[in-house]
């Protein structure tokens, strides 16, 4: 039996980030860059104004103040989208709204609330333009413009391989012209629930039967880590049906299998040994509760060479997505080209005890904030077959091996599976 740290180790030395494709920016979204982003051109990619008022020179206005204002006389205007008719002169102003190319001639924009312009109803602004405005106070050369290139300069590296693509990140490559944009594949993660016990969700409960939970549970786990599930369906307990089972995950392409159940004690665990033939074991059991008999092993794929890791999650619906959390999660973000693959975690107090197995151990909790910090506290019944207790709960709190009791007003840390609301995370 080896810890949680070794297992995850040994499961992410045989897990690479998948080779790249390219994909519409919008498809891109929560997909990490494989390429460089370098920019081709400035942007802004002319001066502009950052607000509604007056193009000018700052050299006309150094002496304006409220008690002796400086007239200009208005040549023209101009809007976002279009280019000034004529420059600026000296004694002259151009009208210019936000986003409106600089006007030849003019250094400095002075805000309409500056001049007397300001004074009159904004609808007789918009529809009789004035013919000289008095400004009242003096800008410095320079103010209220947005230099071209101030945000991004041509030639510049915008985004490095391995970010992660944002909302943001997507404007950033729209406003570069970016239509399409290199990115890891999404591994396809074949997922198998094994047990002569089980039930499609759509049959009818018999004696002795339960229905398949988690192949749903994990296929929605895989699809919320950035996966695409390939659903397999059951295999019964025996060799060759999970061998044929395998073999049509193969056959589409998968990259990773998860399976559940199957890998305990039992005479009818069938996927240990099923993994030996059908290629290298790993390991199996893992020191920590829930979760204890997880598998891991590398499948013969049909290309020369090619080896297809297999995680054996445990069949009790808990243990099987604790143990998902702690690597199914980690080495589908790897494939994907994530550094980082940690969980959130927060510093939680304890309002009650927490008793533990002394292998490590994965509490489900409810975590709240109050005014002194993050509080937490049990969602009830621990079995690993209560899978309400995962409903419930928006963290596992993490008990160290070897600890077998933490006392309440202790903090322990948290591994967050959904943010408490209003902290703003």
């Amino acid at each position: 039996m080896i810890s949680v740290d070794e297992a995850l180790a040994e499961i992410l030395r045989h897990v690479q980030p998948l080779e790249a494709e390219r994909v519409p920016i919008l498809e891109a979204l929560g997909r990490v860059l494989a390429e460089e982003i370098i920019s081709d051109i400035d942007i802004p990619p002319f001066d502009n104004s950052a607000m509604d008022g007056y193009a000018v020179r700052a050299a006309d206005i150094a002496d304006a103040s409220p008690q002796t204002p400086v007239p200009l006389r208005v040549v023209g205007s101009v809007a976002a989208g279009y280019v000034a008719e004529v420059g600026v002169e000296p004694g002259t102003a151009i009208r210019i709204m936000t986003g409106a190319p600089l006007p030849h001639g003019a250094d400095t924009v002075v805000p309409y609330e500056d001049t007397d312009d300001f004074d009159r109803p904004k609808e007789e602004r918009l529809t009789s333009p004035a013919d000289v405005i008095r400004v009242r106070k003096a800008v410095r050369r320079g103010s209220n413009i947005r230099p071209a290139g101030e945000d991004i300069r041509r030639g510049e590296s915008v985004m490095a391989p391995g970010r992660l693509i944002r909302p943001q990140e997507i404007g950033v490559l729209a406003s570069l012209g970016r239509e399409t944009v290199l990115v890891h594949r999404r591994p396809k993660v074949a997922i198998l629930a094994t047990g002569d016990e089980l039930l499609e969700i759509h049959e009818p409960l018999a004696p002795g039967k339960i229905r398949n939970s988690n192949e749903y549970t994990n296929a929605a786990l895989v699809e919320r880590t950035g996966g695409i599930p390939i659903r397999l369906g059951i295999a019964r307990d025996t060799a060759d049906d999970l061998r044929a089972k395998i073999q049509a995950g193969i056959a589409q392409g998968a990259d990773l299998f998860l399976t559940s159940g199957g890998v305990s004690v039992g005479d009818y665990d069938v996927v240990k040994d099923v993994l030996a033939d059908e290629g290298e074991m790993q390991f199996w059991q893992v020191r920590m509760k829930p979760g204890k008999p997880l598998a891991f092993g590398l499948l013969r794929g049909r290309e020369p060479g090619r080896k297809i890791p297999l995680i054996g999650l445990p069949g009790n619906p808990v243990s099987a997505m604790v143990s998902f959390e702690q690597f199914a999660r980690p080495a589908i973000l790897k494939m994907l080209g994530h550094t980082d693959l940690t969980k959130p975690t927060v510093q939680a107090i304890l309002d009650e005890p927490l008793t533990n197995s002394g292998r490590r151990g994965f509490v489900r909790v409810i975590v709240t904030r109050q005014e002194d910090g993050y509080h937490a506290r049990k969602t009830g019944q621990q079995g690993s077959g209560v899978l309400t207790s995962m409903a419930k709960a928006n963290g596992l709190a993490i008990v160290p091996e070897g600890v077998y009791r933490v006392e309440a007003g202790s903090t322990v840390t948290v591994q967050m599976l959904d943010w408490p609301e209003g902290t703003g995370a």
